[in-house]
């Protein structure tokens, strides 16, 4: 299962915080997924990636609930949460990074924390994608909600392709080569 995170709604489609729904909505679309029912508070695409059958959600809870939908659907799915990875923004990276892990801490990250409780654990692989930090003293909360530039979204573009192939080798090959292959910023 891959789980992207973001905020449900028109408003909050381009918004910073959003690219965990972006990078979801890219893998699908290279893959031929459509996300095209609605499952235990998400968006669903379930199909093929290469040999893997794999599962795409899109909770529809806001950001702070997000586990209130992926916890019903790993039980739904029967996914073992060590086969999770979750998708999400990172304010202390830098746009166009990617950082995979095979488990940790929330980080401060309010989806990260609800998915952490509703599983009741924090072992399961994480794709961080840097946004960046809000300019001077601008509140990170209102930070997120803004949508990427017209400047950042050429740079956007080439990290979602970055994400997917990080996800694709995720997928083939394990977290381990996902992380020595991709972890790198928007020089690669």
């Amino acid at each position: 299962m891959i789980a992207g995170l973001g905020n449900p709604g028109r408003q909050y489609r381009a918004n910073r915080h959003n690219v965990g729904f972006l990078c979801l909505d890219r893998l699908a679309t290279v893959h031929h997924l459509s996300f095209d029912r609605r499952q235990k508070r998400a968006e669903v695409a379930a199909g093929r990636i290469g040999e893997r059958r794999v599962v795409l959600a899109k909770p529809q809870t806001f950001m702070n609930e997000s586990g209130s939908a992926v916890g019903p659907l790993i039980q739904f799915y029967k996914v073992d949460v060590a086969c999770l990875l979750v998708i999400y923004d990172d304010l202390d990276l830098p746009l166009g990074t990617l950082r995979m892990r095979p488990s940790g801490g929330s980080g401060g990250h309010k989806g990260m924390r609800s998915i952490m409780q509703h599983l009741g654990t924090q072992s399961f692989p994480r794709l961080r994608i840097g946004i960046g930090r809000p300019p001077g003293r601008m509140d990170p909360a209102a930070y997120v909600l803004q949508d990427f530039s017209t400047e950042e979204l050429e740079l956007l573009d080439d990290t979602l392709d970055r994400a997917v192939a990080t996800i694709e080798t995720w997928l083939d090959e394990g977290v381990e080569m996902a992380m020595s292959r991709h972890n790198a910023g928007g020089d690669v």
